[in-house]
């Protein structure tokens, strides 16, 4: 079955982590399953003067999990290779067990518009990038497990620690990962945890191309195939519906749903001038999630 969150920017008209909290503990009374914020820190260069204004998003999920009580609720998506993966293994189990088992970790290379990547320093290679994002993955792992743990990779070395509490879920925090069909290395990393978010390269050469039905179902055959674990996976897919036209939005998802997609996340974080600001994102959030009629 389906189930439906929302994507709500943390700069510019989502800058505010109250509001960012209002509309969550919204979202959760209009009936969304999930409420997740763009784990991003300056990305002027794709929103205008606007992306210069932002609030941290991990603070922001703080304050999203103390006004809620049943929706989902994580990053879209945090690039793991400018962070350090024990701190954010702290901060996981943290927000874990203050909203009480409901944070889902969506993770990613990351989006090096945003200036908190290239006008810091940080690491823009894409390789180097994907084999950082593999090694914080094993220690995320390895430090959730509250068992003695120690790791030398090529990014990054942890002497023998145990890190407690361990996460409220079990096995541990789910894992989303961005996988780029049909490319294999990508999907096997895919493989190894529980979720994907898919992209694609598009016609142009651009990242995240539009993924189709077809795409989707072919994705989904492979992942059925290879996956050996037997834990629950996700498929992700976000994109906009008409909240003032439940028909035509039911048809945006229903072959999405037949294809294998389990989570719709519905972009809400429009601008002032195409939907309103805050309130234009509080207008679509009552209008509903675009389930099907049962």
């Amino acid at each position: 079955m389906m189930q439906y969150g929302i994507t709500l920017l943390n700069t510019g008209t989502g800058s505010d982590a109250r509001i960012l909290a209002e509309l969550a503990q919204e979202a959760e009374e209009a009936g969304w399953d999930g409420v997740f914020l763009w784990d991003c820190i300056y990305i002027e260069e794709t929103l205008g003067s606007d992306g210069r204004v932002a609030c941290d998003p991990w603070i922001a999920l703080a304050a999203i999990a103390m006004r809620t009580e049943r929706v989902r609720l994580g990053p879209m998506v945090t690039p793991l290779s400018r962070r350090r993966p024990w701190k954010v293994a702290r901060e996981t189990v943290t927000l874990d067990h203050l909203s009480r088992g409901r944070l889902v970790l969506a993770v990613g290379l990351g989006f090096i518009d945003d200036g908190g990547y290239s006008k810091v320093g940080e690491e823009l290679d894409r390789k180097a990038r994907a084999q950082m994002l593999d090694e914080a993955l094993a220690i995320l792992d390895g430090l959730w497990s509250g068992q003695p743990f120690s790791f030398k990779g090529e990014h990054y070395h942890v002497e023998e620690m145990t890190f407690l509490p361990t996460p409220v879920q079990r096995p541990r925090i789910p894992v989303w990962v961005v996988g780029v069909w049909p490319y294999m290395k990508s999907m096997r990393r895919v493989l190894a945890w529980d979720g994907v978010i898919p992209a694609t390269h598009g016609d142009d050469g651009s990242f995240f191309g539009k993924m189709t039905p077809a795409d989707l179902q072919a994705m989904q055959t492979f992942l059925a195939e290879q996956r050996a674990r037997t834990t629950p996976f996700d498929i992700v897919v976000e994109g906009e519906t008409p909240g003032d036209d439940p028909e035509q939005a039911r048809s945006i998802v229903r072959p999405l749903a037949e294809a294998g997609v389990t989570w719709w996340l519905e972009a809400v974080y429009g601008t002032p001038e195409t939907q309103g600001g805050v309130e234009g994102m509080r207008a679509r959030i009552r209008q509903g999630p675009p389930r099907p009629i049962s």
